[in-house]
């Protein structure tokens, strides 16, 4: 009962640290780094550590082979980690970056996103008369009524079929969205079966460069353009909304997009909205709309990102563990004879796990460095909120690459902690009689 109580507290402590660690930010471990050097260069027991570390760095080519186990290990459980992560910040990024504070989307009450609402064609003008609109050069308001309609293309990569938003847009589209720009082309022409292309779709969905020709709504259209605009749109293809309609026989809107005259003025909007019971509309900016759209996909990238970590880093544990068991009992005769020279348990406890989390360091880097070469920056699709692809590109960041070295030093913490402590309650006679 003793014995198991003395493991169950051991467990606890291991919990314990570990959950602290891993809510540690970066300036909190440097605080702990200094410390623990000035424990090795400054105290008896550490400088005894130190010499104990120092004996097992100069034996770890005599064990290549399970030093290896463990820097593979947790390189392989970092490189996922990261990975996987990186993909729900780049989605976020793209995500969160489109739209601004001054342009707001207007959606039917209760619609969560543009394929559920419906503006109905004498809304439009009802619309454009609310106050708080800002006016274009001919003094109308600049809203663009749109239509959205997901169509299938096929995947560059191996020519599957993907949903693709096709937005039929406003007159005003461009002076709402002036950071949509063309890069290659010219825009469409109203009425005519044109459209352009996102720079994000023409890269990852056939048949989308300039003078290309797709089927449609069983119409023929020509790609003319090809815009940039830095955000979400470049998963897209626009064309003139009255064309959209006519091809998919559609008399409804999906949304209405709009530039407000200030910062303050979507108060205003939203009040006349309210005041009028026929306008049953959910106002928002832009900016909010779209980082909405990200929370649930991130997190969920987030979560099975964690979960196939976690599962990848249970099997690095074990290898860790069997790893320095077998160092352990290589090194039984050198533990007893330091033993045996008055080192008493702590620095040996000390000395094997810091071996073991330097093992660690480097697989963390080593796993964290090859998802940023292999991935960051990457292009890659999925599917968002309105059941089309959205194209964004994998965003490794410092704080990534930091979570990374963290999970690796949380890996080594574990796989050294119980063999240290079979190594500092080794019998001295025992480890002396040691082959």
């Amino acid at each position: 009962m003793k014995k198991f109580l003395i493991s169950l507290g051991l467990l606890l402590v291991v919990v314990a640290v570990l959950a602290a660690w891993i809510a540690m930010p970066p300036l909190g471990a440097l605080v702990l780094v200094v410390v623990l050097l000035a424990w090795l260069l400054l105290t008896r027991s550490g400088k005894r550590a130190a010499q104990i570390l120092c004996m097992g760095l100069q034996s770890l080519p005599q064990r290549w082979g399970e030093s290896l186990v463990i820097v593979i290990g947790i390189a392989g459980v970092v490189g996922v980690l990261v990975a996987m992560l990186s993909m729900g910040e780049g989605l976020k990024k793209t995500l969160t970056g489109s739209g601004d504070e001054r342009t707001v989307i207007l959606l039917r009450a209760g619609s969560q996103a543009e394929t559920n609402s419906v503006i109905t064609r004498d809304q439009v003008p009802r619309i454009g008369n609310l106050p708080g609109f800002a006016k274009g050069k001919d003094g109308r308001p600049l809203i663009s009524a749109e239509r959205s309609q997901v169509v299938n293309l096929q995947s560059r990569k191996d020519g599957t079929d993907t949903n693709v938003q096709f937005r039929g847009v406003g007159p005003a589209a461009f002076d709402v969205n002036p950071h949509v720009k063309l890069v290659e082309g010219r825009r469409f022409t109203p009425g005519l079966r044109e459209l352009i292309a996102g720079r994000g779709a023409s890269t990852q969905f056939r048949n989308l460069q300039v003078g290309k020709q797709l089927k449609l709504g069983n119409q023929i259209w020509t790609v003319v353009g090809i815009f940039a605009s830095g955000d979400s749109h470049e998963s897209e293809l626009w064309t003139d909304a009255d064309s959209l309609a006519a091809a998919y026989n559609r008399s409804d809107f999906q949304s209405v997009i709009g530039t407000l005259e200030s910062d303050a003025a979507i108060k205003s909007l939203q009040t006349a909205i309210a005041a009028d019971p026929t306008l049953k509309f959910d106002v928002a900016t832009t900016k909010s709309y779209f980082a909405k759209q990200s929370e649930g996909l991130t997190k969920t990238l987030g979560f099975l990102g964690k979960i196939v970590a976690a599962i990848m880093a249970i099997g690095a544990i074990f290898g860790a563990l069997n790893s320095m068991y077998a160092a352990v009992a290589g090194r039984a005769r050198e533990i007893g004879t330091l033993r045996a020279l008055g080192f008493n348990g702590a620095p040996v406890v000390a000395a094997i796990m810091l071996e073991t989390m330097l093992l660690a360091v480097v697989g963390g880097a080593l796993g964290a460095g090859l998802a940023w070469l292999l991935f960051s920056g990457s292009e890659v699709s999925t599917m968002g909120s309105n059941f089309s692809q959205v194209v964004f590109k994998f965003h490794v960041t410092p704080d990534l690459l930091w979570n990374g070295l963290k999970w690796a030093l949380a890996i080594g913490f574990v796989g050294g902690f119980y063999p240290a402590l079979r190594a500092a309650r080794m019998r001295i006679t025992d480890a002396l009689r040691a082959l």
